[in-house]
């Protein structure tokens, strides 16, 4: 059975940094693309950042130069690392492996993330 377990989620003052990971299982995860995306609350799910089974990468124009995505695949683990973080980027924060020539697509549970003083 397919997993994405994140981690790394939790509670930072503005300024601060935090590195998410979300670990794969069951998949061939180098041929994925993976993302993260996030959802607020009220708010629509939105693509945080992405990186290719090639390893190339993009961001959300909110996050660039803040945000850093990558990936490690003989731990079939990618990474977000957050800093600079600001309020507006408090949500719950979900992993995605995407490979459309396998039409498969899944989604981790999401971890959460606060950013408050």
């Amino acid at each position: 059975q397919v997993q994405l377990v994140e981690s790394g989620g939790g509670l930072v003052q503005p300024g601060g940094s935090l590195r998410l990971s979300c670990a794969a299982s069951a998949i061939l995860f180098s041929f994925y693309d993976m993302g993260w995306y996030r959802q607020a609350p009220g708010k629509e799910r939105e693509l945080v950042a992405k990186i290719t089974s090639g390893g190339s990468t993009n961001y959300a124009d909110s996050v660039k130069g803040r945000f850093t995505i990558t990936r490690d695949n003989p731990k079939n683990t990618v990474y977000l690392q957050m800093n600079s973080l600001k309020p507006e980027d408090a949500a719950v924060y979900y992993c995605n492996a995407n490979q459309w020539k396998l039409n498969s697509n899944y989604w981790g549970k999401g971890i959460l993330v606060t950013v408050s003083s």
